[in-house]
């Protein structure tokens, strides 16, 4: 992906497809797809449905929901649509580095690698970020949880049945970490200073979108994502004028990103947590069991559970709210906001870039 040895790009190649091997890869179900719509009700008639469909489609509609309100439950064949779903991440990562990260970082003044290849991350980071975070606020708007109103997290419990816009959201967010997780195992990245922090946040996202999408706290989830995309995309953005040095607007910017990170990550995930832990009794009494006809996941352990994944994630933020306050000190005093954090691969040099306004 952004590896630069040999042996890495050998890695990538083999694990997470090049552009042009993932778009062969993200053409093939299409072209089945086609084919069969075409030409499928010829040779198993028409009330036979596309097999294709679920690897790049929703899979588990209810057949009894209304049609002006569809509705959609897990299945196995979800697993399929994950998978296409990681080499579509790989395609457009790679296709946004090559064809505007890299191009904007020169454009820019970048000239060594190591930066170029930094600047085309943290772009490929705005885009997604931004994107899910919008996607996220449309998914909640929809649901009685908007904005944080924590006690929907358990009213009706267990929410197994989800609107097709969740459903989609929630398992492109599983991909997308899952590609993430194989890009930061496999060293695809050049190692941050945080790299075992890094690590220890994947597995927990992981573990934290698995779980929730099994067990059917999708809502609590989805209020989850939210928290941390949000932050991320302006992390990504005030990282890209860092990298320019655009010195004026990366202070604005890394302020910003500041009181969003601190509201986000920490106000709202506090009362997320508040909310397990005080609010998960009004879950009713007959959905705190462990029983798999119902979906109903919730016996009296599992709020202990769920608090402690999401204490995880917090303990894991703060670590970085630490390093942010630090940086945010640094620029009030210095007005310098480097990230010491991510910087240190770079050579240890600045740099010059062309006198643009900055």
């Amino acid at each position: 992906m952004f590896a630069s040895s040999n042996l890495e790009g050998r890695l990538s190649l083999t694990f997470t497809p090049s552009e042009d091997v993932a778009l062969k890869i993200l053409a093939i179900p299409l072209i089945l797809y086609v084919n069969w719509v075409l030409f499928g009700r010829y040779v198993s008639g028409p009330d036979v449905p596309n097999p294709f469909g679920p690897i790049f489609l929703l899979s588990g509609y209810i057949e009894d929901s209304k049609p002006e309100g569809p509705r959609y439950a897990k299945t196995y064949l979800d697993l399929a649509f994950l998978a296409y779903y990681i080499v579509f991440f790989s395609f457009v990562r790679e296709f946004l580095a090559i064809k505007a990260g890299k191009p904007l970082a020169r454009y820019f003044g970048l000239k060594k690698e190591a930066k170029v290849d930094r600047f085309a991350e943290q772009f490929y980071a705005v885009v997604y970020f931004s994107i899910s975070g919008f996607w996220g606020y449309r998914v909640m708007s929809q649901m009685p949880s908007y904005w944080y109103n924590t006690k929907a997290f358990w009213t009706d419990y267990p929410h197994w049945d989800m609107k097709p816009l969740l459903k989609r959201y929630y398992l492109m967010q599983f991909s997308y970490w899952c590609q993430q997780f194989i890009v930061l195992v496999l060293g695809l990245e050049k190692p941050r200073k945080d790299y075992a922090e890094l690590v220890a946040h994947h597995f927990v996202t992981l573990w934290l979108v698995g779980m929730s999408y099994l067990l059917n706290y999708t809502v609590i989830g989805a209020a989850v994502y939210m928290s941390m995309d949000i932050p991320d995309a302006f992390f990504a953005a005030s990282k890209l004028l860092n990298y320019i040095q655009w010195n004026t607007a990366k202070i604005y910017s890394f302020v910003t990103f500041f009181c969003i990170w601190s509201y986000f990550r920490h106000y709202l995930n506090l009362k997320i947590l508040y909310s397990v832990w005080f609010e998960s009794s009004d879950v009713p009494k007959s959905s705190k069991v462990w029983d798999w006809s119902t979906g109903a996941y919730l016996p009296s352990w599992m709020p202990y559970a769920i608090w402690a994944s999401i204490a995880a994630l917090q303990v894991l933020n703060l670590m970085w709210y630490r390093l942010i306050c630090k940086i945010l000190i640094r620029a009030i005093m210095t007005k310098e906001a480097d990230d010491d954090r991510s910087d240190s691969e770079d050579d240890g040099e600045h740099e010059k870039v062309d006198d643009k306004q900055r």
